[in-house]
């Protein structure tokens, strides 16, 4: 039978393995303190979806103003969803750069990244499928 030293070639070099002939036991787990012990995670709420939402479209519209020129919205982690923002954003800071200053168009930029990302999350994530 071909199997039989197959099998014991197999067995032969398995307990080769262990050195001493010590049985293998896994490390005992570090204990980790009471207090930084905390529940799992639940699932994303509507606050930190928006929050994520409003820090992204921010930062991305202060770049495309820097450059000048749009980027992939893929290549920016953005939903197409999120990337239809960005460019309401960034048309409006363009407007207002003419007229105002800087820091009144990164205000303008916070605040109208904000209103958006809370009004497209308003009710839990928006549905169509992860890139929406």
């Amino acid at each position: 039978m071909v199997l039989g030293p197959a099998i014991s070639a197999l067995l032969v070099v398995t307990g080769c393995d262990r050195s001493g002939g010590a049985p293998h036991t896994a490390p005992a787990p570090t204990p980790v303190p009471a207090a930084s012990r905390s529940a799992a995670p639940g699932p994303a709420s509507a606050a930190s979806d928006a929050g994520l939402c409003s820090r992204l479209v921010a930062h991305w519209s202060r770049r495309v103003l820097d450059s000048g020129t749009y980027g992939d919205y893929q290549s920016m982690g953005l939903s197409n969803g999120q990337y239809e923002i960005l460019r309401d954003v960034v048309d409006a800071a363009r407007a207002a750069q003419q007229s105002q200053g800087d820091t009144r168009v990164d205000k303008l930029i916070d605040r109208q990244a904000r209103r958006a990302c809370t009004e497209r999350y308003r009710d839990g994530t928006p549905s169509g499928g992860p890139w929406q």
